[in-house]
């Protein structure tokens, strides 16, 4: 029985794609193991969305490349997507895979394997515009609680500073019909909670030209009894529908939480980045989502150091969240991609200006935070137990979860009710997550 080791960078989907990678191995009779372990093959999963991502995937594929075995090392994901030709450099990578074709990774490690490695096997193709979804299947054989499952490829929006456009090709969705059989799949695995991703979430069934939209795939997921708990991952704010606001309303399953990409708080920078709105649109669809669904949390992505942002720009940027108050943001230093149209602008900002912003920012983020903690103290929800609270390797009598409004909450209890989605009541809101008890 051959042994695979899986290294993954980056976003949710691509956590969902190696899941469902690993799926086709363990089908296929390979062992997966650690990527510290010793294995026949190791498959570097990469991420080119910033320059530490791309850093990271080098390093982790000159990484497989020094262990002393002669295993297969295979590059999949947005790298060689983008830089094939910068992969194949690397000397000691054998097969480099796309993003693109991963339904037959076992297929094209195989032939691999059979033959001899003079010579790398460049498996990446361009995109086409008629590129079907790859319907793989979804969940994490480590991690029983939560599973992602992906339901849209591509984007066809080319924000100025974004590479994953090129990187993942043109919009595509997964049928309904697989949504539903997926989600049915994984509750009867036992889990308990399903979170919808995609690159462009917001886009899904726009291909299909027939007014199928995420709305029909939320419902074809809570078409299915057993599900528990269904978590929309991230999408831009211009495309949530009322509709969808209802289902909140009406079926306590649709996790009150959105993740809305920001991005910046000026309106001349988003005009720049080239995003699909600006802060007047943002903050009216925010208001009519809290109105609509109450305590609901938003959560968002910021990028501070955008070529040509200036101080005052920022300073707009850092009024405008606060006025938004999210319950937590994602803070970026721009990062230049080449090949977008971003990284050709003479105006590139230092990196020592970046940090500071992101550091300014990051206050603000901890501020909001807590308000929105403080906000919840003796509130009751519900928790899905994900694991032990463990302080220096030893169990603390503590174990922690996610609220439905996404707050991480520290309860008394036993190892026991770790997988299970239990009722209760926040008492005290700390740094980074709140206590709570176990009605």
């Amino acid at each position: 029985m051959k042994k695979i080791a899986f290294m993954t960078l980056g976003c949710k989907v691509n956590q969902a794609d190696t899941a469902s990678m690993q799926e086709l191995f363990r089908q296929a009779g390979y062992t997966v193991c650690d990527f510290t372990e010793e294995a026949d093959v190791y498959v570097v999963n990469t991420c080119v969305v910033t320059n530490t991502g791309q850093q990271k995937s080098r390093q982790m594929i000159r990484r497989a490349i020094r262990k002393e075995n002669d295993a297969l090392i295979v590059v999949t994901g947005c790298y060689p997507q983008t830089a094939a030709e910068e992969v194949k450099a690397i000397d000691g990578v054998d097969l480099i895979i796309g993003t693109q074709d991963r339904a037959k990774i076992v297929m094209l490690v195989e032939a691999a394997l059979a033959k001899k490695r003079n010579q790398i096997d460049d498996e990446v193709r361009p995109w086409e515009q008629s590129v079907q979804f790859e319907e793989m299947s979804g969940g994490n054989e480590a991690d029983k609680t939560r599973a992602y499952l992906k339901i849209q490829e591509g984007c066809n929006q080319y924000c100025s500073y974004c590479i994953i456009p090129y990187a993942r090709g043109p919009i595509r969705s997964r049928s309904l019909q697989s949504i539903r059989e997926e989600v049915q799949r994984l509750t009867e695995a036992g889990y308990k909670e399903i979170v919808l991703i995609g690159i462009h979430l917001g886009c899904y069934g726009k291909e299909m030209k027939d007014g199928t939209t995420l709305y029909d795939a939320v419902q074809a997921a809570l078409s299915v009894p057993a599900l528990q708990r269904l978590r929309l991952g991230s999408l831009e704010s211009v495309e949530v529908e009322e509709r969808l606001l209802d289902l909140m309303e009406t079926d306590k399953r649709l996790c009150p939480h959105l993740h809305l990409p920001l991005q910046s708080g000026c309106d001349n920078v988003l005009t720049d980045m080239h995003r699909p709105y600006d802060t007047k649109k943002f903050k009216a669809l925010l208001d009519q989502i809290r109105k609509r669904v109450p305590g609901i949390a938003v959560t968002t992505d910021v990028i501070v150091g955008f070529p040509g942002e200036t101080e005052a720009d920022f300073d707009v940027t850092c009024n405008f969240v606060k006025q938004c108050g999210f319950a937590k943001m994602h803070i970026f230093p721009y990062s230049k991609r080449k090949g977008t149209p971003a990284a050709a602008r003479q105006d590139q900002i230092p990196e020592n200006v970046k940090k500071r912003r992101a550091e300014k920012l990051a206050e603000l983020d901890r501020e909001m935070q807590q308000a929105y903690f403080s906000q919840n103290v003796g509130t009751n929800h519900a928790v899905l137990v994900e694991q032990p609270v463990i302080t220096d390797k030893n169990a603390t009598g503590f174990v922690e979860g996610l609220t439905e409004s996404y707050i991480r909450v520290e309860l008394p209890g036993r190892v026991e009710i770790c997988g299970k989605v239990v009722n209760i009541k926040i008492t005290e809101a700390l740094i980074d997550k709140c206590k709570g008890i176990i009605l």
